[in-house]
């Protein structure tokens, strides 16, 4: 699974880690994040994130 990098704050979403603190479970891909889930270090909405090369 692909990880993503936010384009604001440059915290990067690692699908094997998830985002258990927001009710993430690790193995969850970026795709399947909610579209109302945020950065969690700097609040910027997925849109904001980009495939990390």
């Amino acid at each position: 699974m692909e990880k993503y990098v936010c384009d604001l704050c440059g915290y990067v979403y690692d699908p094997a880690e998830g985002d258990p603190d927001n009710g993430v479970d690790p193995g969850t891909a970026f795709s399947e994040l909610p579209d109302d889930w945020v950065c969690p270090l700097c609040g910027a909405a997925k849109d904001d994130f980009s495939p990390l090369e």
